[in-house]
Order: structure tokens, then sequence, then C-alpha cells
């Protein structure tokens, strides 16, 4: 697929760079909280209330509207496209069906889950980790959509 007159303007390749920026900003804790969650519990200790604290609190602040910019950015990136991508394609449609999805489990879910947690809640916890597996796979198949493009 060649890209074209739309890859090449200034404005589709700034979105381009701001959209991957985002999408390392909106993920790096769905990597890195797991594996501090894995050793806590292997040495046998809570996650300290204050660490979950701070997970809210930079979820709320951060990787949340990094996690909204993301589709921002995308959805810029579509409208300046030149038609080569529309919305009514079917990887478009995904994308933003796995975005939202992705938006609702990490707004809904696990957030709040951090902050029950933070407040002493320890039972959250497993829920916080399952949804964050959740989060794993959607950012898997939101990645499989964007390399394949089905429908393209």
């Amino acid at each position: 697929m060649n890209l074209g007159a739309a890859g090449d303007s200034f404005g589709y390749r700034l979105f381009f760079l701001l959209h991957i920026i985002a999408i390392v900003v909106a993920f790096a804790p769905a990597f890195v909280v797991p594996v501090l969650q894995s050793r806590y519990k292997r040495a046998g200790e809570a996650i300290p209330p204050q660490l979950m604290r701070m997970f809210s609190a930079n979820g709320m602040q951060i990787h949340g509207p990094a996690l909204v910019l993301i589709g921002v950015f995308g959805m810029a990136m579509v409208g300046m496209s030149n038609d080569l991508f529309t919305f009514s394609q079917t990887w478009v449609s995904i994308a933003l069906a796995l975005w939202l999805l992705i938006m609702v489990v990490v707004f809904g879910g696990i957030i709040p889950g951090e902050r029950k947690a933070a407040a002493g809640d320890t039972a959250v916890e497993s829920r916080v980790a399952a949804l964050g597996g959740v989060v794993h796979l959607l950012f898997l198949l939101m990645v499989i959509d964007m390399v394949w493009k089905p429908g393209v």
C-alpha cells in the first residue's frame, strides 16, 4: 500500500508521530504494572496502597488522556489521508471499536479498581489483573488490525 500524497504531507506525518507516541505512553502501564504486581505476589507481599494510588493517578492524568489521544490522532489521520483511508473501511471500523472497548476497560474497570486497591480493597487486585489481560488482548488485536488492514 502506497500512502502517496497522504503520507507525504507534514500534517499527516505529524499526526502519525503523535499517534505512535500516544500509543507508547498509553500502553506502558499495561505492561509495567502487571510485572510489578507479579513480583510483589511472588515475594508474598501486598502491593503498597501508595503505589496503587500512583497507578490510578497516572492513569487519569497521563495514560488515560494518551489513550484518548490515540483515537483522536488516528481519526485525524483518516481525515487527512486524501480518501486513501475512510471511516467506512473495515479495518478503520474495527480499530475504532477496539479503541472504544479499551477505553471502557481502562476507564470503567482498571482505574476504578486501582482506586479501590489503593483504599485497601485487596480483593479487587485479581480483577484489575484480569482486565489488564483483556487490554493486552485488545491491544494485540488492534496491532493486527493496523498491520493487515482487513478490507483494504
